[in-house]
């Protein structure tokens, strides 16, 4: 009898949730997560949407706040017909790097789907957002929120004023570069809220005297004119000067610099690039984001069943959703479609703990500075922290990794006739497929290196682009020209793209 009034109380023994049960649970998974993994979370704010608000989430980046865009209407429409149609299922969360940081669960989950989602959104994307440096380095979690309602009320009032046509071209073309929207290897100096409101309030002003004709009939109507940027019309060369070409984020040199652009537009342009770079740590982080979020609500599961929190029922409903969430099908496999990040990522992390508790004699050569130090905790927050997919890959995929996946490198040498096998399961070979692997997961070997080169600021006011080219892969035709449309639509005038050798 004493045995059974100490037994724990299950935190649900059904697949049926009310709001105390999540109350519950949420306790159940904080306590493992901030006490045994000690992990370090934003405050959490969790709300439980219907499947319908999940699809409006998809289409706007998963954002709870966006301006208005035709694009975003074109992916509701198309994930809402897949989703029906029994061709496209719907993800069990999604959540948001902000303060708190907002995790959306579907209404429609069990309690054990629940409790999963808790811990891998809440807790694990949590620390993630909360520690890796790009994040820190590269985003804002407590004023995105804040930003985003800004950029909703601006694009709003854009509309109302200059009509929703314009704003739309605006839109379209600066969406086309989002991807060279970015800093990659430095960031602008934040100004002030109140020197960006002046600053916008000096663009404003000089846009309504640039297109208030009655100024030109004032004596001294033909006196040069003060550019909002401290420059004049005549005499451009401090401008020239302020350029600091080459230029890798195309749309912040558009937005300072572009002839044929208005106050508002240059406006429209830093909302989307701020959207860019804040979404371009997840870019770089894929597989360890989702590595360390599913290593971690694996921990928490089976934390709460040896603690007696979840019974069997609910541990195989676990088991079988994770099982899929990690599976990584053959290359030969019609559901192949790359190397599964979730599967990559858990493989590693579980690894790391291995070689940590018990390692191999291989183990301790590869990994000597960890290897049965027993302190994983400290090495996987510490690769949490500090690296990035290409850089996190190329330290820590062992040999027994490269083995279960079955990876070897391909070399595909132009001109030949067949692809060469570079690398095998040697000692040599597991070298080159770390290099080969970890190379994949790089943005600058994935993206093309486009920059502004030179800009003529008088005359013909040319603009020129620079493809720096990478291992002989050029720009496709139809993406060049698009691109080059979109550009000359901000610049105002003619523009040029040549192309160098990196």
């Amino acid at each position: 009898m004493t045995d059974v009034l100490e037994r724990p109380r299950l935190l649900f023994d059904s697949s049926e949730w009310d709001f105390a049960m999540l109350d519950r649970v949420y306790e159940a998974c904080q306590d493992v997560a901030l006490n045994d993994l000690k992990l370090d979370v934003y405050p959490n704010q969790i709300e439980i949407i219907a499947s319908e608000q999940m699809l409006d989430a998809y289409s706007s980046h998963g954002m709870p706040l966006m301006y208005s865009h035709w694009s975003f209407g074109k992916h509701f429409a198309r994930d809402d017909a897949m989703y029906r149609k029994g061709y496209q299922a719907l993800a069990y969360e999604i959540v948001i790097n902000s303060s708190p940081c907002i995790a959306y669960l579907m209404e429609e989950n069990t309690a054990t789907m629940q409790t999963l989602v808790i811990a891998h959104a809440a807790f694990g994307h949590n620390h993630f957002f909360k520690n890796n440096y790009l994040f820190r380095q590269w985003t804002d979690a407590e004023s995105i929120l804040d930003y985003l309602m800004f950029a909703k009320a601006y694009l709003a009032n854009c509309e109302e004023r200059y009509g929703a046509e314009a704003v739309e071209a605006t839109l379209d073309a600066a969406h086309a570069l989002m991807n060279q929207g970015v800093f990659r290897y430095r960031r602008p100096p934040r100004p002030s809220r109140v020197a960006m409101d002046e600053k916008r309030k000096r663009r404003t002003a000089y846009d309504e005297e640039s297109v208030n004709e009655i100024w030109r009939t004032l004596p001294g109507g033909n006196a040069k004119r003060v550019l909002p940027d401290g420059g004049d019309d005549e005499d451009d060369a401090f401008m020239k000067a302020q350029l600091k070409l080459p230029e890798e984020n195309i749309l912040y040199f558009l937005e300072k610099h572009s002839p044929g652009l208005k106050p508002w537009q240059r406006e429209v342009l830093r909302i989307v690039r701020t959207m860019a770079q804040y979404f371009y740590p997840q870019r770089q982080t894929q597989t360890m984001n989702e590595g360390c979020a599913t290593f971690v609500h694996h921990h928490i599961m089976n934390a709460l069943y040896d603690k007696g929190l979840i019974n069997e029922g609910a541990m195989l409903e676990f088991m079988t959703s994770h099982t899929g969430v990690v599976f990584q099908p053959g290359y030969d496999d019609k559901r192949y479609s790359g190397i599964n990040p979730y599967a990559l990522g858990f493989a590693m992390m579980t690894d790391i703990k291995r070689i940590s508790m018990e390692p191999t004699a291989e183990d301790r050569e590869w990994f000597p500075e960890i290897a049965g130090k027993g302190n994983w905790r400290d090495v996987l927050k510490d690769a949490w922290a500090n690296y990035r997919d290409e850089s996190f890959i190329m330290q820590f995929l062992s040999p027994k990794v490269m083995r279960d996946f079955r990876l070897f490198a391909l070399k595909d040498q132009e001109g030949a006739e067949a692809y060469t096998v570079a690398g095998i399961h040697d000692e040599t070979g597991y070298r080159k497929v770390r290099a080969a692997l970890a190379s994949q997961y790089d943005l600058g070997g994935r993206e093309p290196d486009l920059q502004v080169t030179a800009a003529n600021l008088q005359g013909d006011r040319l603009l020129t682009l620079t493809h720096f080219v990478r291992g002989g892969v050029k720009l496709a035709m139809a993406q060049r020209d698009d691109m080059m449309r979109h550009v000359q639509h901000l610049w105002g005038y003619a523009v040029e793209l040549k192309e160098e050798t990196a």
